[in-house]
Formats: structure tokens, C-alpha cells, sequence
């Protein structure tokens, strides 16, 4: 249950700080908050295989640009911007990462991160700020893929422990 809150809390906090403080804070957001996003996707895909990932997912992405808008209204077009960026590319994150059959989860991850990180930074910002930032996208799309190789480094020893447990 605490990941699902951090998974949530982190869009918000992502969406609300673009909101106050524009797209030059993506790149910062991207490494700290979306490449978390991006792998704890991946472990909640190992955590609910099978267990109505999609709408799960949908659920959480739903959610989480309900409540960026709620507490800020005005970011209508970020709260939008994210939820269709995220669910694009969670969908062919997904994809992927079921492709990637058995191999470790660190392989999965990190691969399938690689497509939604390119969705996600290209989708976001053009929505969000309706013009295709091309400076922005590629630091949000580095920032994403280092920030969630950490991030998946981490989520990796919590499934490791888990299923040991």
C-alpha cells in the first residue's frame, strides 16, 4: 500500500512543482519523481501480474491527475498532460516489459523504461505546454532513464527481499 501512495504522491508533487515553477524544473522532476514512476510501475507489473494490471494502473494514473488538478486548478493542462503521458507510456512500458518474458527484473526494467521515458518526455511537455520543447525532452529523457535506473536498483532489492520472505 505505501508504494501505491509514493507512486501517486510523486506524480502530484512532479505535476504540482511544473506548475508553479514551469518546465525547466522537468528535467528535475524527471530524474527524482518520473524514473521512480517508471520502475515502480514495473514492480507493481511483478507485484499484480495478472491481477487487473491495467485497470490497477489506469486507476493510479486517473488518480493521481485528479487529485494535481484538486489542489491546483489551475494546471488543468498539466494534470491532463500527465495522465494521457503516463498512460501512454505505461501502456508500451508494459508492453515491453511482458516481452521481455523472464528475464531479471533489472534487465526488464530498465529496458522497457527506455520506451516509456521516450513517450513520456516527448507526450508531457508538448501537451502540458502545447509546443514541442526539444531541450526539455532530452534532459527529461536522460534525467528519466538515470533517475530510474536508481530508482530500479532500489525496487530490486525490495522484490529480492519479498520474495524471500
Amino acid at each position: 500500500m505505501l508504494t501505491i501512495a509514493v507512486y501517486v504522491s510523486a506524480i502530484v508533487i512532479a505535476n504540482l512543482m511544473v506548475s508553479l515553477f514551469g518546465p525547466w524544473v522537468s528535467p528535475i522532476n524527471a530524474f527524482v519523481f518520473i524514473g521512480l514512476d517508471l520502475s515502480l510501475r514495473d514492480y507493481f507489473q511483478e507485484k499484480w501480474r495478472g491481477n487487473m494490471m491495467p485497470l490497477k494502473m489506469g486507476l493510479l494514473i486517473f488518480c493521481s491527475g485528479a487529485i494535481s488538478y484538486a489542489l491546483d486548478q489551475s494546471s488543468g493542462s498539466i494534470a491532463v498532460a500527465s495522465v494521457v503521458a503516463f498512460a501512454f507510456s505505461n501502456s508500451f512500458n508494459a508492453i515491453l516489459y511482458y516481452l521481455l518474458g523472464n528475464r531479471p527484473y533489472l534487465i526488464k526494467s530498465n529496458v522497457s523504461n527506455i520506451l516509456g521515458a521516450i513517450i513520456d518526455s516527448v507526450v508531457f511537455p508538448t501537451i502540458a505546454f502545447g509546443a514541442l520543447l526539444p531541450e526539455i525532452v532530452m534532459l527529461q529523457f536522460f534525467a528519466k532513464m538515470f533517475g530510474g535506473f536508481l530508482w530500479s536498483l532500489i525496487l530490486n532489492r525490495k522484490l529480492a527481499r519479498e520474495k524471500a520472505a
